[in-house]
């Protein structure tokens, strides 16, 4: 299959549309970050930097940390800009771009994002490390593709729909992290769970300023749910498709945030920037 013009959409470069980036910019090892900003603070720690760029909002930086060859990009808020960001960071290695047709070979990218969160346990501190075993989507993304979710996240979406009770309009998907990229960030310093990936900051996630939402009692509900020893720890805007695309294209993908809020005890962070720095040290550490 060769991808038309209008399907595969490149710059007049040749680089991927929205990223603006080439094959040859990018490491198959990617830190993925929302907060342009964040982008340098990863690259603080490269002993050498061979690549920077931006292009809109995403920003890129490929290095070089103890022997590793890292990129960190970032994405912008939500699981709109994922969907850009997974479909055009494959396209740089399992698409030919000149020729506009699959390679024979596909490459498995190690995809972490490291964000920040508001936590839904009220025992769990502020900037606490919490890691992601599933994400539940309260967004729409992934019901655009042809995914074939496994019998487990199948169970645990129903399981939490039996629960927690959604406005009608949202129809949730969830996706389980890469069990082995996981296993690399863990540590008696992180707290699993189940993340709920949100389509908005404010009356999505149960926040209310003028506007009356239908989510008043969302947040209480979604501390309660049990299932097993599986519980719901937080919230945050990008990882429900970040699992469920990058899986599905074969991809290993984990996200690890930093607890900033805490919003049963309506708890907010003051400054959390060196506590941001020590998490970023402590991925590129574990990649």
């Amino acid at each position: 299959m060769q991808y038309p013009h209008t399907e595969l959409v490149l710059n007049d470069k040749g680089q991927v549309y929205h990223l603006g980036f080439s094959p040859e910019n990018i490491s198959d090892k990617i830190i993925l970050v929302g907060d342009q900003d964040r982008v340098n603070l990863v690259a603080s720690f490269f002993d050498s930097v061979e690549h920077s760029s931006q292009h809109r909002e995403f920003v890129c930086k490929t290095g070089m940390y103890q022997g590793k060859r890292i990129s960190a990009v970032s994405t912008g808020i939500g699981t709109d800009n994922i969907d850009i960001t997974i479909n055009e960071l494959d396209a740089l290695f399992n698409i030919d771009l000149e020729k506009r047709e699959d390679k024979a070979e596909k490459t498995s990218l190690k995809l972490i994002r490291i964000g920040t969160c508001g936590i839904l346990q009220p025992e769990v501190p502020l900037h606490s490390y919490i890691l992601s075993t599933h994400a539940l989507g309260l967004d729409n993304v992934a019901h655009y593709y042809d995914i074939p979710f496994s019998a487990e996240e199948t169970e645990l979406n129903d399981a939490i729909n039996r629960s927690v009770h959604l406005p009608k309009a949202i129809n949730t998907y969830l996706a389980k992290a890469s069990v082995s990229l996981t296993n690399s960030l863990r540590s008696d310093q992180t707290i699993e769970g189940i993340t709920i990936t949100s389509s908005g900051f404010y009356g999505p996630q149960g926040r209310q300023l003028r506007l009356p939402n239908r989510t008043n009692e969302l947040n209480d509900q979604l501390t309660a749910f049990k299932h097993g020893n599986t519980r719901i720890t937080n919230f945050e805007m990008e990882s429900s498709a970040l699992f469920a695309l990058g899986k599905e294209l074969g991809h290993e993908c984990a996200t690890i945030c930093l607890g900033i809020a805490n919003r049963p005890n309506k708890d907010f962070s003051k400054d959390y920037s060196q506590h941001m720095l020590q998490l970023i040290q402590y991925v590129l550490d574990r990649i």
